[in-house]
């Protein structure tokens, strides 16, 4: 598996005449490709394709300073984030995507190819706890079935600078109330989020 596939091999596959499914997956890789090419901070591994060689499932790097949990309470009973350097998303492609009723699969890795936990998010909009840790929720009105990965990846990105998030008991709703809890209680009051701001 190769990190950012190159644009040769793009264009190769560019020449076939694809039609529905298999034309929107080539315009999903070529956007990616495109897309994060010379990005520092974002690479992309293809982990899955289907019979005609094309994309699938994606595992997206970001190399990106963000919370990945909180220490135990100290004497004020201040839980002070944790950070990591790096996350990595995998993007599930179904196989009747781009149909109105097929949902894309954005989860975070929480498990190593050993079985080993791995840093992931501490956002608000991407759960936490439970069976289904490292899902991200992506519920905007923006969304939609003419926006393309490279959209959705960007969005993710902007989570974990924290440019984006939303920790109220409002819709969209949270996708961890345990983690927009501590956001709203002690992060926002201790400015911890701007600080992480100002170190991306």
């Amino acid at each position: 598996m190769q990190i950012m596939e190159s644009a040769r091999e793009i264009e190769q596959y560019k020449q076939n005449r694809y039609v529905g499914r298999n034309r929107r997956l080539m315009h999903e890789w070529s956007a990616i490709d495109q897309r994060f090419k010379d990005d520092p901070d974002i690479n992309y591994i293809i982990r899955k394709r289907n019979p005609e060689n094309l994309p699938t499932q994606y595992e997206i790097i970001f190399k990106v300073k963000s919370f990945c949990g909180v220490g135990q309470p100290d004497e004020n009973g201040l839980c002070k984030p944790m950070t990591a350097d790096e996350f990595r998303m995998k993007i599930t492609i179904p196989n009747n995507y781009p149909a109105v009723d097929s949902k894309l699969e954005f989860k975070f890795v929480t498990k190593d190819d050993q079985g080993n936990e791995i840093p992931h998010p501490w956002h608000p909009n991407i759960r936490f706890f439970g069976d289904f840790a490292g899902r991200v929720c992506l519920n905007t009105p923006a969304c939609g079935t003419f926006t393309d990965l490279a959209w959705y990846v960007d969005r993710v990105m902007s989570y974990l600078k924290y440019e984006k998030y939303h920790a109220l008991n409002t819709p969209p709703f949270p996708e961890d109330n345990k983690v927009a809890e501590w956001i709203l209680e002690q992060a926002e009051p201790n400015g911890w989020i701007e600080q992480l701001r100002n170190e991306n």
